[in-house]
């Protein structure tokens, strides 16, 4: 009994497209073919050919990887190997799934933080900081290179990093093209470099502020913050930090005027 290629669709729930793609990868071969019409026909030994392929297609093997089976395997002993192959690789991606959605889950969480703070108004606060681990890059020139420090401490520490960028200055006054910085991470370990500094970044009392706005602005921030300490008359000490809660995304860009920036300001105890 032979079947048309509809026929066959229907009884075995694929469709014509996709049986015509069987054919084309030679996994699934008609019993005959009309010399003249070139019509598909397919006939009981189809059948089975056809319900083993949906078996893999399920467990996810390809249509490659379903050719060889079919050209090589006639029983389950045969495809042990091939099961267990499958079942790694699963597994190695069930793996990857999981430290993606951990990723996502982060970022997503971070960003409905920073959606809650660009929505409020700040003004300076007295904290005390916890001392972190940082893997810390020094550099000297203009304060714009900083991203080429972060992005050489985020290559090395990608998969230690722990925390949001910190930048710190060392220089009591603007510098125009030497200025003394460091771009730094935290990180939950690691090992320094020849030109990567790993160590404790020692916290303390700091007056802060969180800045909204672009970093061409941050001036309006650090001059509310140095007004406020010297009013007080609080000794302050180097380095000066800058955290960057919210700037330039891993996808976007963004809008500057949404970027959050913690300037942090130590205290002499």
């Amino acid at each position: 009994m032979k079947f048309s290629i509809g026929q066959y669709s229907s009884i075995t729930s694929i469709s014509i497209k996709t049986l015509r793609l069987y054919h084309e990868k030679g996994i699934l071969i008609p019993t005959e073919i009309d010399e003249f019409t070139k019509y598909r026909y397919y006939n009981e030994s189809n059948f089975e050919t056809a319900r083993i392929i949906k078996i893999l297609k399920n467990f996810d093997f390809s249509l490659a990887e379903i050719k060889i089976i079919l050209e090589e395997c006639s029983d389950e002993s045969d495809l042990l190997e091939q099961l267990k192959m499958k079942s790694e690789q699963i597994q190695s991606k069930i793996a990857q799934y999981k430290t993606t959605l951990n990723s996502l889950e982060s970022i997503i969480k971070i960003e409905k933080e920073n959606k809650m703070k660009t929505e409020q108004i700040f003004d300076v606060e007295e904290k005390i900081v916890d001392t972190v681990l940082i893997a810390g890059y020094r550099m000297q020139g203009k304060y714009q290179d900083i991203g080429e420090g972060f992005s050489k401490v985020g290559k090395i520490f990608g998969r230690y990093l722990n925390g949001k960028p910190i930048a710190l200055y060392y220089d009591g006054e603007y510098k125009e093209d030497d200025a003394d910085y460091e771009a730094c991470f935290p990180i939950r370990k690691g090992t320094g470099t020849d030109d990567i500094s790993v160590r404790e970044l020692k916290g303390g009392k700091c007056y802060t502020i969180i800045h909204k706005g672009s970093y061409e602005t941050l001036s309006q921030s650090y001059k509310h913050l140095f007004e406020y300490i010297n009013e007080k008359g609080i000794k302050t000490k180097l380095p000066t930090r800058e955290v960057y809660l919210k700037g330039p995304g891993m996808i976007f860009k963004g809008n500057p005027k949404n970027y959050l920036t913690e300037i942090q300001i130590f205290i002499e105890e």
